[in-house]
């Protein structure tokens, strides 16, 4: 049976390594959303008095366990959300994106000659970590079949759905509303179809038929794209172009397929919350929704999206094999206030080698630029990482040799 409890620290981007076991695969019945947790959501602005602990859980389980999503909620004609996503109020966070702002997200065209094409990637991995790619050799064709397998899977009915609804990932793919849903402080408006990809496939009945061919041509793509970027990054490292695969980089692979809906309360909580990717490198596909904004300083920075582009950032174990030279940032998506849903599929690349140390590069260690991080097991990092909820950039600064604990 696909329990609802939450996630261990294991079974998000760790689940790409973890065995596989014989549990059954449930057909249930869909339950429908409660009228009398309905008539709880009237409220359309943030409570200062929140929910005791025991009534919190119980309207989280309620929701969890009708195995509509967000997505359901909104088919269903909801004007307000659940008090569970309401988020703290914040300070005013307009982004800083506009024409002739100095910080905006860098698009790398890939059909320049490869010394600028390195030049140009070393810039933006160095400030602002995150870059869109264009002229790529990624067929459009491909980015638009993973986006569109994913959407046609979200806007399903409930009942083809739901039988995929799952917190158990043991199986190598599980659909669901928040990974963290019972660690976090406060939900955000997405469903989500999490998906191993490598080093071993998943249970394929587990994964929606409707997915399954796009997501095998779609982690063929990844595969050669990733492997071209990492040279790249190599070399703008004045590394040897093969370092990063040699360390396995590539060899682990997780999608997390996000659908955002409409928010009919947008301003009261978010898609996604601010964080960093732990692993080595995500790359991006997105659909033409706004929403996703990148941390510059203090300012928070539109990422607009490009038709056919790809959007690559550097994950928290990158910025540590560069000896900080490349940067990991954090990143949040903006509750969707449009009728059109916003689509994205993120691919993580982690070490395969879940077992092995990691730290910054000996040839990148100097008596100039001494290491600024200690080394670590790429396996403990993860746990530590997941112990967690999906907040903020903390991580990296514990590994600082200054900061050893």
């Amino acid at each position: 049976m696909f329990s609802s409890q939450p996630l261990t620290a294991n079974q998000f981007l760790l689940f790409s390594t973890l065995p596989l076991h014989n549990f059954p695969f449930p057909i249930q019945k869909l339950h429908f959303y409660s009228t009398k947790l309905a008539a709880k959501m009237s409220n359309p602005t943030r409570n200062p008095n929140p929910l005791p602990d025991s009534d919190r859980l119980k309207e989280l389980k309620e929701f969890d366990e009708s195995k509509i999503g967000v997505k359901g909620l909104v088919d269903k004609g909801f004007t307000t959300i659940p008090s569970f996503f309401i988020h703290p109020e914040e300070p005013n966070t307009e982004p800083k994106t506009r024409s002739g702002y100095r910080h905006s997200i860098p698009v790398v065209d890939f059909s320049a000659p490869r010394a600028t094409l390195v030049e140009q990637i070393r810039s933006a991995s160095t400030t602002l970590g995150f870059f869109q790619i264009i002229n790529h050799s990624v067929p459009v064709d491909a980015i638009n079949r993973i986006v569109g397998s994913i959407k046609s899977f979200n806007e399903q009915p409930d009942e083809g759905k739901m039988k995929y609804y799952s917190r158990d990932l043991s199986r190598g793919a599980a659909y669901s509303t928040n990974f963290d849903l019972y660690n976090s402080k406060a939900a955000s408006w997405r469903d989500t179809l999490q998906m191993r990809l490598a080093p071993t496939p998943p249970e394929w009945e587990y994964v929606p038929e409707v997915c399954r061919e796009a997501a095998v041509e779609w982690d063929k793509e990844v595969v050669k794209i990733g492997e071209e970027l990492m040279g790249l990054l190599c070399e703008g490292l004045g590394v040897k172009k093969e370092r990063l695969k040699e360390l396995s980089c590539l060899d682990a692979r997780v999608m997390a397929a996000h659908y955002y809906p409409y928010c009919p309360q947008p301003e009261l909580t978010k898609g996604l919350t601010p964080h960093t990717d732990p692993g080595v490198l995500t790359v991006l596909v997105q659909n033409e929704v706004t929403g996703l904004q990148v941390k510059f300083g203090e300012d928070w920075v539109d990422l607009e999206p490009i038709p056919g582009a790809i959007v690559i950032n550097i994950g928290d174990i990158l910025q540590i094999i560069s000896n900080d030279e490349y940067k990991s940032v954090e990143h949040r998506v903006l509750a969707n206030p449009f009728q059109e849903p916003r689509v994205s599929v993120a691919v993580f690349l982690n070490p395969g080698q879940r077992e092995s140390s990691f730290g910054p590069l000996p040839e990148l260690i100097s008596d100039e630029k001494p290491a600024v991080y200690r080394e670590l097991i790429f396996a403990d990092y993860m746990r530590r990482f997941f112990s967690k909820e999906l907040d903020g950039k903390t991580l990296t600064n514990y590994y600082r040799l200054s900061n050893q604990i």
